[in-house]
């Protein structure tokens, strides 16, 4: 059984996701292989909030260069949740405004 930590990583914090923040639309880096289910109940359990709808991305990782030496980032996935009309707002992106 996986916790609601493990599953919502880190909130994702910038200027297109701070648009949607006041829209009741806020953004999260969540583990690759969570579904759209367990990311809901994890942001409900964890801020205490009504989600209307999650929409997932999955972003692969880039390869960099370090001189000589080539490496991949790894990949990751993105959660845009929505939150209902009547739910209370999430206070992390809150003070971010």
């Amino acid at each position: 059984m996986k916790y609601a930590y493990d599953i919502i990583k880190k909130p994702i914090i910038t200027e297109r996701s701070m648009m949607g923040a006041q829209d009741n639309k806020y953004t999260f880096e969540v583990a690759i292989d969570a579904g759209k289910v367990e990311i809901k109940k994890a942001v409900e359990e964890i801020f205490g909030v009504k989600v209307a709808k999650v929409n997932t991305i999955k972003l692969p990782g880039k390869w960099k260069r370090m001189g000589v030496h080539v490496g991949k980032r790894s990949d990751i996935k993105k959660a845009i949740v929505t939150l209902t009309a009547d739910s209370k707002k999430i206070e992390i992106f809150e003070n971010m405004m």
